[in-house]
Formats: structure tokens, sequence, C-alpha cells
């Protein structure tokens, strides 16, 4: 009998069959052994004990049963193509970040090199211009050689780079292909289920329980993105010791400052008004409205300069280009800002940069200090951890049109006072050689 009904329910059945044994119609279910009964079967096949439906509460109970696991099946088809696009947008992003961060390498130990042949000249200067031949010698060795070790730290940075940049993309390969062959399965059984619910009483109920257990399996294989290694990992580390001696004693312009920062007397600290203003949008918006420039603008040479910044939660820094010194006719938006930014989100601090804004991922904690560089000739401005001496982002390759102004920016609270400050810390030694220009006006 078993063989029989297997024999038949591989072909399809027609609504009105009947046993070929006992020539009676076909109008039970067991649902034990996915057997299609009739009522001499049921008595004589032993069925008595398992459960057994009629044809039409058996086809009704799979039907809704279908119906729920095409629902969840679809919602898992949409997840899986949500994240394989997700996958394939990190490729694209990894492929720029990578890119980013061996300009920075490269850059980073451009301006070392310079500063340290700034530092040799300087040095000459200093001794009044009287060397020898040994001595000229010396200088020149001990300038090879940190060349070459910079080079050295370099290319081990770049390699470092490249190895994790093509793990990442391997890791997201692989993904991929993952996920393109499970979209496929589950558009395989989404099209198999709708076409069974579509068949009638009789034939539906054929390997009905073998389509949902196949169903099930896929829906259990757990679905996530690559997991890859944060390029911050190849962040630079160590700063330059000329920084120091090119460290300037920037001071804050009040003709420049918005209505809420207060300024100290020195003109080294800013902090905001315990004011309030209603922002318009959303309560958790933040507007880095409240911006005060430095009074010193550069229009040449290279500059640096701290600003502690462990007491405000959100805060920008960076340098303004000044429109009233301006000699190009480059758009304002092309030649406005270049900031850091930082924001305190609960106990995390995140970082970005602009322009184009993007994030910046480190791997140290809560910065407490940050340097800023500024190379006016070589287009250059560079971005420090002070706190952990490590590089956090540089610009290269860049044109000033004129005088540059260092900015400092607080955000203005929105949903309460805030006791936020930023202070420019004292020089470390007396600045020298500064081509500075005085302002008078507001920018």
């Amino acid at each position: 009998m078993s063989k029989k009904l297997s024999s038949q329910l591989q072909q399809k059945i027609p609504e009105d069959a009947y046993c070929e044994e006992h020539q009676q119609p076909l109008q039970l279910f067991c649902d034990d052994d996915q057997m299609l009964l009739c009522g001499q079967c049921f008595h004589s096949e032993g069925h008595e004990s398992h459960v057994v439906f009629g044809v039409q509460e058996a086809a009704g109970s799979y039907r809704e049963l279908f119906q729920e696991i095409l629902n969840t099946l679809k919602e898992k088809l949409e997840v899986a193509k949500s994240i394989l696009a997700d996958e394939q947008e990190r490729m694209v992003v990894i492929q720029g970040e990578e890119q980013d961060f061996k300009d920075m390498i490269e850059s980073e130990y451009r301006i070392r090199f310079q500063l340290m042949v700034e530092e040799k000249m300087n040095f000459q200067r200093l001794q009044g211009g009287v060397f020898n031949s040994n001595m000229r010698e010396d200088g020149l060795n001990q300038l090879m050689e940190f060349a070459t070790e910079l080079k050295e730290k370099s290319q081990e940075a770049l390699q470092r780079l490249s190895h994790l940049g093509k793990e990442n993309m391997n890791k997201l390969k692989e993904s991929e292909v993952r996920l393109s062959e499970h979209i496929c399965s589950l558009q395989r059984i989404i099209a198999e289920l709708e076409k069974k619910c579509g068949e009638y009483n009789l034939a539906f109920l054929q390997n009905a329980k073998y389509s949902v257990e196949r169903s099930e399996s896929v829906l259990l294989e757990c679905l996530e993105p690559a997991h890859i290694t944060d390029l911050s990992l190849c962040q630079v580390t160590g700063m330059s010791t000329m920084l120091n001696t090119l460290q300037r004693a920037v001071t804050l312009d009040p003709k420049t400052a918005h209505p809420f920062l207060v300024l100290s007397e020195d003109l080294r600290s800013v902090s905001l008004r315990n004011v309030q203003q209603d922002i318009p949008g959303s309560p958790g918006k933040f507007i880095f409205g409240a911006t005060v420039l430095g009074v010193e603008g550069f229009t040449s040479g290279r500059h640096y300069w701290e600003v502690d910044v462990e007491k405000a939660t959100r805060w920008q820094l960076g340098i303004s280009e000044d429109p009233a010194s301006s000699n190009c006719d480059l758009p304002a938006a092309s030649r406005d800002k270049f900031l850091l930014t930082g924001s305190m989100m609960g106990t995390d601090y995140t970082f970005w940069v602009f322009p184009p804004l993007k994030r910046v991922f480190l791997r140290g904690e809560q910065m407490h200090k940050v340097g800023v560089f500024l190379d006016h000739e070589y287009g250059q401005i560079a971005f420090y951890d002070v706190t952990n001496r490590s590089l956090v982002y540089n610009f290269s390759s860049l044109t000033f049109c004129g005088a540059v102004r260092p900015i400092f920016s607080l955000c203005i609270p929105s949903g309460g006072p805030s006791s936020d400050s930023l202070s420019i810390c004292f020089p470390h030694v007396s600045s020298c050689d500064v081509n500075v220009s005085p302002q008078s006006s507001s920018a």
C-alpha cells in the first residue's frame, strides 16, 4: 500500500483521485507518514495512532503555514539584498579609505622630512654658518640616515595598509558570493512554494512537509556582514619634535566671536554663555555656529598650535581662509574651511573631518589635546592627537589664496546650558621666523 501511494504521489494527482487498492476516494491525509488515505486504508494500515486530518483541513493548515513561511522568506530575501548592497558599497568605500590612508601616510612622512631639513637649516643659522667640511659632511650623513629611516617606516606602514586592504577586500568578496548564493536559494524556494500554493489540495499535500523542512533549513542560515579590520590599525604614530619649534602663540579675535561665546582676558580660552536657543528641526541637532577666529593670519611658512579640548564634548578646530586677504577667483565653498570635529555620543567619541565630510576612526581614547599643523607653501594641514602622539588626519595639495586663520567652534546647546570650553596651549618654546599678518577686521 505504501509503495503504491508513494508511486502515486510522484505524479500529478487529480482532485477526484481514488485509492488504487480499495477504489475509495482519498479523503484523508496522514501527517506522520505524509500519505493520502481512503477510509479503509485508515483502519487497515495502522494509522489509527497517527495524526490524520481530512484532506481539506490538512491542505488548509499547510497553506496557512506556507503563507507564513513565504512571508518570512520574502522578508529575509529583502534583508539579504540589503546586506549584499551594503557589502558592495563597503568594497568601494574601503578602496577609497585605503587610498586616503596611503595619501596620509605619504604626506605625513613627507612633512617629517621637510621639518627635519628645516631643523638642520635652523641649526646652521644658529651656528652662524661657520662649518668646516667635516661638520657639513656629518650633517649631510645624518640627514641621509634620517631620510632612509623615514622611508623604511613609510614603506612598512604602506605594506601593512596594503595587506589589511587586500584582506578586507577578500572577506567582502567572499561575503558577496555567499550572500548572492543565499539570495538565489531564497528566490528559488519562494518560487517553488508559490507554485505549490496554486495546486489543488491533493497535489498540494504531496511532499508538503519536505517543502516546509527545506524552507526552514534556509531560514535558519545566519545572515551577517563580513567582519573586516579597521584601517585605523595603520594609524601613523609619533610626532616630529620640530613641531614644538613651530608652535605659535595663537590668540582669539574678539571681533569675530559669536555672541554666545565668552573669551578669557588673555584671549586664549573660549567658553559658551549660559544661554539657550531653540534650534529648528530635531532636538538632537548639532549646530557648530559658535565660532571665533584667531587674531593671527598666516600668509606663508609653517605653523603649529595646540588646543586643549578636554572640557568640550562637541568642538571643531582647523583653519579658515580669510576672504579679506584673498587674491584668487575660487568660489568661497572651495576655499573656506578645513576642520576636525570631535563629538561625544554617550561615552564614546566620534571624529569627523571636512571637506568632504568623512568619519575618522581612531584607536586611542578621548583626545585631551589636539595639534594643528599648517604648511602654507606646500598646501598641507595636519591634525594630531597630542595625547596619544599620533596623526589623526591630514589634507595635502591644497591651494591657499591668501591668509588663513585658526578657527575654533563649540556646539550651540539645544536642550540646556553647556559648560564646554576650549583653551589654546602655550608654546613649548619661543616661536621664531613667523610670517604673520595681524587682522583688524572680522572674517
